[in-house]
């Protein structure tokens, strides 16, 4: 393909996290061999939030560990790279949630954490508790159709505190980092959202039609239902970064600070590196792969309104403690696949992972005898909790875990991944943010934007934008490329 100026485009991907690496790997797919493609990424490694490190020499994924395995942008990837064989799914422990000082199973029925009329919440909440939440369908509900509200009120308005506490803030704080009652009900749990819109008389009736509710004619499941509902990469999402970077045969430039974006006629100037010596890299089209704060920097001065939608959106620090011990020191842990923490319980963990139990891959053997698990701390916050040495982040870990899993033995091998606002709020309006800043980008030719600020945290919602942003700026180079006459 030939860009506007009849040769080969040249597009810049700014920020080398999945999100980027995917747009560059989608851009080579559609662009083919002779486009330039280059990836600037600020840190000295690729990967934003995801990183797999040696722990006593296995590979182990310190950012996420999972991806929702029944959406198809990972396992469609996977397919692409090559490396389907080295998708893995969990093993058959279940989880376990710490509620009223007792460590009891996951409960049922409920959706995200908002009871359905079929939950089953008798281990994790009180008396009153429950006798509120048998109440609630007896209640008049006022809700304004299109509206959204803070998901924290709302339970808290209609189900008291415990429901809040107890079950809705542990399962989404293990997605967001962030606390209930600043996550926004329309981005968080969108099902909830559309059946109050559709008339639910009580938020347990929306819960039950939310949980219950299937696909619109026309957009039929992608994976059967039945079929595992998380995925791993075996090798650690290293092997993926990896990959796709190789099949992007893009110029990747670490420690490389994008400074600012200049529209020029037919292109972009990006500006790079310290402000005493800046660089310019011109252009036909920019992919910006990067956090809110980032890209609303660099918005602000070329797409105001993308900028100021950007502004919006807030960031949450988190920290993973991942350790390894020797199978005999515990042998006493449960054999689950972890334990999510409510949030009035007097720890400083928000969730354990047994990820030696959860994965198989991971399992000790006759050649490595070693238990793995990892321990997620900082909710939305809560940064200052988390402005500790490492060592005391690992006090802390360790503490936790003699009360949650009985272990109190010397770990053979540590690691502490802090994730500095790694992880963006989606709070009340973030659909509206999302819409006035991707409305605003998309009236600006050569320019798309991707990543987990938009539509969802997880690794397939990041592919997702990254293969939507790749494409927007491929059918902009196609408009303006010349046209040959005879």
């Amino acid at each position: 393909m030939t860009g506007p100026a009849g040769r080969a485009p040249h597009v810049a991907v700014v920020g080398g996290g999945v999100s980027g690496l995917a747009a560059a790997h989608r851009l080579r797919t559609l662009l083919g061999p002779s486009a330039r493609i280059t990836v600037l990424e600020q840190r000295d490694r690729l990967g934003g939030v995801l990183r797999t490190v040696d722990l006593a020499g296995v590979a182990f994924d310190v950012g996420a560990e999972a991806f929702l395995a029944r959406r198809p942008e990972v396992p469609a990837l996977l397919d692409e790279l090559g490396l389907a064989q080295l998708r893995v799914h969990p093993g058959a422990a279940t989880a376990t949630i710490r509620a009223g000082g007792r460590t009891v199973a996951m409960p049922a029925g409920t959706l995200l954490g908002v009871p359905t009329s079929r939950a089953r919440l008798d281990d994790v909440l009180s008396g009153a508790g429950l006798d509120a939440v048998r109440a609630e369908p007896g209640r008049a509900l006022r809700w304004e159709r299109g509206s959204d509200v803070a998901l924290g009120a709302l339970l808290r308005e209609r189900f008291g505190d415990e429901v809040a506490d107890r079950v809705a803030d542990p399962l989404l704080g293990g997605v967001y980092a962030g606390r209930v009652d600043t996550l926004g009900l329309r981005a968080t749990v969108p099902a909830l959202a559309a059946a109050l819109d559709a008339g639910a008389d009580s938020l347990t009736a929306a819960a039950t039609a939310g949980a219950d509710a299937t696909p619109s004619p026309g957009r039929a499941r992608t994976v059967p239902p039945a079929g595992p509902v998380f995925g791993a990469v075996r090798g650690g999402y290293r092997v993926l970064l990896s990959a796709l970077a190789d099949a992007s045969a893009a110029q990747i430039r670490l420690g490389t600070t994008v400074r600012s974006l200049e529209h020029r006629p037919g292109g972009w100037r990006v500006v790079l590196g310290p402000v005493p010596e800046p660089e310019v890299l011109d252009v036909d089209a920019v992919v910006l792969a990067v956090p809110a704060p980032a890209l609303r920097r660099l918005l602000d001065p070329v797409v105001p309104a993308g900028g100021s939608a950007a502004a919006g959106v807030e960031l949450a620090s988190s920290v993973v403690v991942a350790l390894a011990y020797r199978a005999v020191d515990v042998a006493a842990m449960p054999s689950t696949s972890g334990c999510l923490i409510a949030a009035d319980e007097p720890l400083s963990v928000k969730g354990v992972t047994h990820s030696s139990t959860k994965w198989g891959h991971l399992a000790p053997d006759a050649t490595d005898d070693l238990v793995r698990l990892r321990v997620s701390m900082g909710r939305f916050g809560e940064a200052s909790t988390l402005q500790v040495d490492d060592e005391e982040l690992v006090r802390r870990a360790r503490a936790d875990l003699r009360v949650l899993d009985g272990i109190d033995a010397d770990p053979v091998a540590v690691h502490v991944q802090r994730w500095g606002g790694g992880l963006p709020q989606y709070g009340v309006g973030h659909l509206d943010r999302v819409a006035a800043l991707e409305s605003a980008v998309a009236g600006v030719a050569g320019l798309a934007v991707a990543g987990s600020a938009l539509h969802g945290v997880g690794v397939p919602a990041c592919v997702g934008t990254a293969r939507a942003a790749a494409e927007q700026i491929v059918a902009g180079l196609s408009a303006a490329a010349p046209t040959s006459t005879s």
